[in-house]
């Protein structure tokens, strides 16, 4: 009798409408995303449920699932994956934004003028601190000197970081609180660029930005935290749901989890310690952090510097500057000292992430993790990155794939340096510079950033400069040395799941697949259908992180 009961009853839930458990649905969106493989899938409507993707589809198929779910009306607005940055600079950004902003300045008067108003505006700063300038924009065919800052604020010191974060400009004031003068020497990785008498002239390249950098007051955790929040709110507001921050201190990793533990975050760190000092030392005594406070705080790898950066000619190059023929630039390091801290970090379980712009420093991080493989071979599976690999020889390109390296790189490099880089390496050179077909073609991960605040946190821009490699006035037309262009698939590829694979999490993250966490963003135009010259100009209209709405656009 029971079993002549049972079968109607199966017949019956079989035909009934499937209801699967959901409390959102973000219905009529022109909706796309990468499945796994990195083929781009088409869908009306998309279901969540506790903040991760049940389903995407159509309109009337996730209606009949979604049950009591709250329905949001995309309004046939584009929706895509939240878009992920794969080298970033979260407080850096804050700090950018909330001191003297040079970023964008077409000259060095127009830059003068904000450094004037803005010591004008606070009188009781003790220093004038900012960043973000770049000679090579205004024209100058010179580094800026101490002599111009002192014309509009001499009386107290002012610190300015080249847009690069490589160099930093001061005033007398500042040249002479730090105790540096003709007599100083040069340190090791750094550089003091002097005038015809050798005085310091106001520009100090790499590891010379110490000498007075040191003098410069710490920012208190008040400023850390205003500076964290100014920088998720601009992350939010340009489609950002997860960074990848390269380089932090404990001070940053305690603000980190204050913020993960207050459900203040409103987007994904992946944090890489600075080093493998102090910080390090601290930072690691547990091991890996992963996945904390709901998904939004992992602290698994380690940022090592190799060299400096190309505008500044303190790349580390194999031959001398075609501009500057006396110069190869600058390695942080020697080779074992590098081995020995990848080693190092490698011990504790911990990826490596290494910034290297020349085609000398790129070698060098090439033979140092092949080195660290022979003591630690496991580690090989940790996914370990070259951050930038912007100028790699030819005959290195290929190393890439036995070690098992993620070329992190970042295309708004390749659209702001254009206008100098091949004056700096020449012709032959550039065929391995801002090289990303180079190294998809061999199967290497590439990993979309931007690097900001040394450029524009918005990965519109990135993703319009991998597609068109023109700036956004539209030249060169055809874009510059076009054969490295990205595909647009190939471009989103590199802002979300290959972004996403660069930090462990493509089972979580980078795509609006089932059972990953359902970021996503909503759009003012289709970037597939609409001309490739109207990508770096998309606006965010919504920002979602785990089902939650982060930002949302002012009419």
């Amino acid at each position: 009798m029971k079993r002549s009961l049972r079968l109607p009853m199966l017949v019956l839930l079989a035909l009934a409408p499937t209801v699967q458990a959901a409390d959102l649905l973000v219905d009529n969106v022109n909706g796309y995303t990468l499945d796994s493989h990195g083929k781009l899938q088409h869908f009306q409507a998309l279901l969540v449920d506790q903040g991760k993707v049940v389903a995407t589809g159509g309109s009337a198929e996730l209606a009949a699932r979604a049950g009591g779910a709250r329905v949001v009306d995309g309004h046939s607005h584009t929706l895509l994956p939240g878009l992920i940055d794969a080298h970033g600079h979260v407080l850096e950004l804050g700090y950018a934004r909330n001191s003297v902003d040079l970023t964008g300045t077409k000259s060095l008067a127009e830059a003068l003028a904000k450094v004037k108003a803005y010591a004008a505006a606070h009188p009781d700063a003790k220093w004038i601190l900012g960043g973000g300038w770049n000679q090579e924009t205004w024209k100058l065919g010179r580094f800026p000197t101490a002599k111009d800052l002192d014309s509009v604020v001499p009386d107290r010191p002012v610190w300015l970081s080249r847009v690069d974060g490589h160099a930093a400009w001061a005033n007398t004031a500042a040249i002479r609180l730090a105790g540096v003068s003709k007599a100083s020497k040069d340190p090791g990785g750094g550089r003091i660029e002097r005038d015809a008498d050798g005085h310091p002239a106001g520009v100090f390249v790499d590891g010379a930005t110490e000498l007075v950098g040191r003098k410069v007051p710490a920012p208190t955790m008040p400023e850390k935290a205003a500076a964290l929040d100014t920088a998720l709110a601009e992350m939010a507001s340009v489609g950002l749901t997860g960074v990848g921050d390269a380089g932090i201190d404990a001070d940053n990793y305690r603000l980190y989890r204050q913020y993960a533990d207050a459900r203040k975050l409103t987007a994904r760190i992946y944090a890489m310690i600075h080093d493998t000092g102090e910080a390090f030392d601290t930072i690691s005594k547990e091991g890996p952090l992963i996945g904390y406070g709901n998904g939004f705080l992992t602290v698994r790898a380690v940022k090592l510097f190799a060299d400096g950066a190309l505008g500044s000619r303190g790349a580390a190059m194999l031959q001398p500057y075609a501009d500057d023929p006396h110069n190869r630039g600058l390695l942080f390091m020697p080779p074992a000292t590098m081995t020995a801290k990848i080693d190092k970090a490698f011990g504790k379980g911990y990826q490596v992430a290494i910034h290297a712009i020349g085609d000398r420093a790129n070698r060098e991080v090439l033979d140092s993790f092949a080195a660290a493989y022979k003591s630690h071979p496991d580690a090989i599976a940790l996914r370990n990155r070259v951050e930038h690999a912007q100028i790699v020889s030819l005959q290195d390109i290929p190393r890439f794939v036995p070690l098992k390296l993620i070329a992190s790189m970042q295309p708004t490099h390749a659209t702001s340096d254009m206008n100098m880089a091949e004056d700096r390496i020449g012709h032959e050179r550039i065929k391995g510079a801002y090289a990303w077909q180079r190294f998809l073609k061999q199967g290497t991960v590439v990993a979309g950033g931007s690097d900001f605040p040394v450029e524009s946190p918005n990965p519109f821009y990135g993703l319009y400069s991998a597609v068109t490699r023109e700036d956004h006035a539209g030249q060169p037309p055809g874009g510059w040395y076009p054969d490295q262009d990205m595909t647009l698939t190939q471009a989103l590829r590199a802002f979300t799941l290959d972004a996403a694979y660069a930090e462990h999490a493509e089972k979580t993250l980078g795509t609006l697949e089932p059972g990953k966490w359902a970021d996503f963003i909503l759009v003012d135009h289709d970037i597939f259908k609409d001309p490739a010259s109207k990508i770096w100009n998309t606006k965010v209209l919504q920002t979602w992180v785990g089902g939650k709405q982060v930002y949302a656009a002012h009419d």
